[in-house]
């Protein structure tokens, strides 16, 4: 006979999901309503009010999309690229890869950029790309690279883009809320995010925002979209707040009041006091890390700080460290991908996973779970360290 699934209790400390706060998970268990009752069509235009402060924009057409970030991302672009549209896509990780992916599943053609796994993108490159492709109608890039813990220069790249007349895609996925992001003063397009990662809330949410020169782009398109489910002309029908709403599907009702919760949060603490947060905690893991005579595999200036890569030391097995944090410790960190696979551990401090008591937590069991398995490292040292960072 089968029984309720009880999940273990865990420290979330990899590249998502991150801990959820009590008070979203507390907003997931309220009464349900219908996706059209007048109550809960109000949450939605609070909702998208609280959206549009946490990406800094007055963009009308900013909510959230029911699938995860990659729903996000292949939303934005199916209603953007059209078969033949030349597209400037950075890959510097495996999400710029997917980006790529997905404009050529939309017919589009890909124009890639590459950068080193671990490093910004460069400028300089796309700047070369657009005067070797100047009929591109969008740039699209990763602003924080999940995979491997690098922040790009969204401001710079949008500026790029904008003089050369191209729209700008760009991944907030792990940026949104954990590093500032600034939709109208970059110029950004479209863009689009994940529930999951510095909002504190649950995995199945894409927050979305898309400009008014994006829109006339989807409102000229050539054929239809070719997602039903992610056309935003047939979604603004249901979430914009100057028409009457129309169904257009089942809204996952629980999920959004726990977004919803997570934004009143985020707006209570202030945007920038995130940002602030999400810096200090970066700060004392690193001092903990290196005191360990550990290191991290991001230039300084390219970090991302709310997803810290750390160097495997050498002779030291990833995958039995991992297993010992989260078998003995309850702590889950990120394994590398792609290129730096059994090289870098990903390890997240992100919305309600960034917390000086977790920081504290996590150095002293990676202290431990090294010292099982060998490795030469300083003992005793790292969460004192991270104190003193702090207290800075």
């Amino acid at each position: 006979m089968s029984r309720s699934f009880v999940p273990p209790e865990r420290m979330l400390l990899g590249p998502g999901p991150s801990d959820i706060h009590p008070r979203v998970l507390a907003a997931m268990a309220r009464p349900t309503l219908g996706h059209l009752d007048p109550a809960f069509v109000a949450m939605m235009d609070d909702l998208k009010e609280l959206l549009r402060g946490a990406f800094r924009t007055r963009n009308a057409m900013t909510l959230p999309l029911s699938g995860p970030g990659s729903a996000g991302m292949e939303a934005c672009v199916v209603n953007l690229v059209e078969l033949g549209d030349e597209v400037i896509v950075c890959e510097n990780g495996v999400f710029g890869g997917r980006l790529r992916e997905n404009v050529e599943r939309a017919g589009g053609v890909a124009i890639p950029v590459r950068d080193e796994w671990g490093r910004a993108v460069d400028p300089g490159k796309v700047e070369e790309a657009l005067a070797a492709h100047p009929k591109a109608k969008a740039v699209a890039f990763v602003h924080a690279e999940t995979s491997t813990g690098a922040l790009s220069d969204a401001r710079t790249l949008c500026e790029i883009a904008r003089r050369r007349g191209c729209l700008t895609i760009v991944d907030t996925v792990t940026s949104l809320a954990g590093v500032p992001v600034e939709v109208d003063a970059w110029g950004i397009d479209a863009t689009y995010s994940g529930s999951q990662k510095c909002l504190s809330c649950t995995p199945g949410l894409s927050p979305a925002s898309f400009s008014d020169r994006a829109l006339e782009v989807v409102r000229a398109r050539k054929r239809k979209v070719q997602s039903w489910l992610l056309d935003l002309s047939l979604l603004a029908a249901y979430w914009d707040e100057g028409h009457k709403r129309t169904y257009h599907h089942t809204a996952p009702i629980h999920p959004l009041y726990g977004l919803h919760e997570a934004l009143v949060l985020l707006e209570e603490e202030g945007l920038e006091a995130s940002w602030a947060r999400h810096r200090r905690h970066h700060l004392a893991l690193r001092a903990g890390i290196e005191a360990m005579g550990l290191s991290l595999a991001v230039p300084e200036n390219e970090r991302l700080p709310e997803l810290n890569v750390v160097r495997i030391p050498e002779g030291v097995d990833d995958a039995a460290v991992r297993k010992i944090l989260l078998e003995e410790h309850a702590i889950e960190i990120g394994a590398g991908l792609g290129a730096l696979a059994g090289k870098v551990w990903r390890v997240g401090l992100m919305g309600h996973s960034s917390r000086a008591h977790k920081v504290y937590r996590f150095l002293g069991a990676l202290e431990a779970s090294l010292a099982c398995v060998g490795a030469r490292i300083e003992r005793g040292v790292a969460v004192e360290e991270a104190r003193r960072a702090l207290s800075e």
